[in-house]
């Protein structure tokens, strides 16, 4: 019995529920009624519209024939404060204290360009200057100016034709001119690896790992092996070769030795992951598998190492057990790399 009046009440039930839900829509504050339709009369308050502030950046045409240059003094008049603010900046003590070359005497105008055109307008006319705007310009215009008379010598020597020259990369990608963000070089986030991280997230993501280079302790920075404005090495290396890149801290492993190991000789990456890794230090693989890339036929067996029999080949440091030596040995009967 019980069953079937559960079975009888249940429709019941639910008309009840359509029958209020449907009396609410025909409520005079429900925003479906009829009645407000074209009235303004409700009780439920609508959002405002969401409008977008921030307009367009003007696109560049160019300096007009026979734009005049004004001096610094123009810009401070309406831009006092980031004028005061740059001028904070290494580039900007340079400018306004102890410039060295005429170009630098022009101060705001050096980077922006003539500011005549901008001044008769009344502070319009911005398409007539460079505002280094992201869209604003094309990025070989902002570079332009950057490398073209000032950044073209040293370390820039090879922006032009660089890897992230041919990407499009911009110097205010990197570099933050107007305000100072970080201790050294004018960097768009107070640290190098912040900077760097922007793009190279599988970098940074192997920088997290366990075995990794000091450059979450700031013991070193990404520059130190690399340049990121170009050079005639690939990956941007300061030397000639990674190995000549892992020596200048490495030296010990530099050699030359009476045995030498013919894939520590060749390229450290071949057993080393410069940026990070999971295994002890900064080795692709673990040992012995590491090892067994290469030794598969010799020495020992090609199987895969059983504990309870090749148990040296697995404990402990595994294949350094005995050869210990690995990057190259002195002596005379070294010949295995061992001690």
């Amino acid at each position: 019995m019980r069953k079937r009046d559960t079975v009888l009440v249940l429709p019941v039930l639910l008309a009840a529920v359509l029958l209020v839900g449907w009396s609410c829509t025909r409520l005079p504050w429900s925003s479906d009624s009829p009645s407000d339709v074209g009235s303004d009369k409700g009780l439920i308050a609508e959002a405002p519209s969401k409008i977008k502030t921030d307009a367009a950046p003007s696109k560049f045409i160019g300096f007009p024939p026979g734009a005049k240059y004004v001096g610094s003094e123009s810009c401070v008049e309406c831009h006092e404060e980031e004028v005061h603010v740059f001028h904070k900046t290494k580039m900007g003590r340079i400018m306004s204290v102890n410039p060295r070359t005429e170009r630098e005497r022009q101060d705001c105008e050096s980077c922006h360009g003539p500011g005549g055109p901008h001044v008769d307008a009344g502070g319009e006319a911005v398409e007539t200057l460079i505002t280094y705007r992201k869209g604003a310009e094309p990025v070989e215009v902002q570079n332009a100016t950057c490398v073209n008379g000032c950044h073209e010598k040293g370390e820039h020597t090879y922006f032009m034709g660089s890897t992230h020259e041919a990407r499009g990369l911009a110097c205010v990608s990197c570099h933050k001119v107007m305000a100072p963000v970080s201790d050294r070089y004018n960097l768009a986030k107070p640290t190098e690896i912040e900077v760097c991280s922007q793009c190279h997230l599988t970098r940074r993501a192997q920088l997290m790992r366990s075995s990794h280079m000091p450059l979450r302790e700031n013991k070193m920075t990404c520059s130190d092996c690399h340049n990121p404005h170009g050079g005639v090495t690939s990956a941007m290396l300061r030397e000639d070769s990674v190995n000549e890149n892992c020596y200048a801290c490495h030296a010990e492993k530099r050699g030359p030795y009476l045995w030498e190991h013919a894939p520590v000789i060749e390229n450290c990456t071949n057993c080393h992951e410069p940026h990070g890794s999971s295994n002890p230090r900064l080795l692709r693989q673990r040992i012995p598998r590491l090892c067994q890339e290469c030794h598969i036929e010799t020495r020992h067996p090609t199987s895969p190492y059983n504990p309870a029999v090749y148990a040296r080949q697995i404990f402990n440091r595994a294949c350094v057990n005995c050869h210990q030596t690995i990057h190259g040995s002195n002596h005379p009967s070294g010949f295995a790399f061992t001690n």
